[in-house]
């Protein structure tokens, strides 16, 4: 197929599993709008795997396969597949992860409509192994008073102009931001002075199981810890009320696995009641 790329579509995998990977595949082969490329970075998966990866380039001929030699993390593969990237957007997109078919479409229509934002995310179903289980809404134009619990943007739901993010330096590839990545991304960002907005949609269904509280380790949690007190210092909200912000993902990465995965389980899942009716 030949035709002009207008979104480059950003995904790192090391040893990615089945049917996730190809049920990620899927909704962006499904996408209404069709002017788009995948580039997948193989991050020094296990040989065991390579047949997957090399089966998902073949579904496709927008879908493109760069492969490393060894595990360099997820900043690096995704600055690998900017440097290859044909869009004049890129979107992040996970190998567990499920887009909307209509996400293309809304983000980039938003974005040509609204100049004053740099990137568009949206909120989230979250899901697992047995299906939709509760709901993430994130602020629709988060402010820097918004970095200090977490995140306010899901990164695999983010469609971004490549120029800003490429003028901003991409990923961050320093291991003192490992498994942190995007939230540096997004406080670096705002402090550049770029905004972004959440389309208060859910146009991704973001994977989140037991695993994931795995990695939410006390080394993780103690960079984490590093990141906030120097990037609430650069938002300028780094004051006495912000501390607890600060600390919260060291007392995180003390709480066993099972304990936090239950606790997070059931808060989202009341949030999910609570929500009003929302389209899909």
């Amino acid at each position: 197929m030949n035709q002009q790329v207008t979104i480059s579509v950003l995904m790192g995998v090391h040893n990615p599993k089945e049917p996730l990977l190809s049920r990620a595949i899927q909704s962006i082969l499904a996408q209404s709008f069709p002017h788009w490329e995948l580039l997948i970075y193989d991050d020094g998966s296990s040989p065991a795997y390579w047949p997957l990866i090399q089966k998902a380039k073949k579904a496709d001929a927008r879908i493109h396969c760069l492969f490393g030699r060894k595990n360099r993390g997820l900043a690096y593969a995704l600055n690998q597949c900017l440097l290859q990237a044909k869009g004049s957007y890129v979107a992040r997109m996970d190998c567990d992860d499920w887009s909307h078919p209509e996400r293309f479409k809304k983000q980039l229509a938003f974005l040509r409509a609204h100049p004053q934002y740099q990137w568009v995310g949206s909120n989230a179903e979250l899901t697992d192994e047995k299906g939709v289980w509760g709901f993430q809404r994130m602020p629709e134009r988060p402010k820097a008073q918004d970095f200090l619990f977490s995140s306010p943007y899901i990164h695999p739901s983010v469609l971004f102009l490549k120029k800003f993010l490429v003028e901003n330096g991409g990923y961050n590839e320093s291991s003192r931001f490992l498994l942190c990545e995007d939230y540096e991304l997004f406080i670096r960002l705002h402090q550049n002075g770029g905004r972004g907005y959440n389309l208060q949609q859910p146009l991704l269904r973001y994977f989140e199981n037991y695993q994931s509280y795995q990695r939410r380790t006390l080394r993780r949690g103690i960079r984490e810890m590093k990141l906030r007190w120097d990037g609430f210092r650069k938002l300028h909200i780094l004051n006495t009320a912000a501390l607890p912000y600060v600390i919260k993902p060291l007392l995180t990465g003390t709480i066993p696995a099972p304990v936090h995965h239950s606790i997070h389980r059931r808060l989202k899942k009341n949030r999910a009641v609570m929500e009003k009716r929302y389209g899909k």
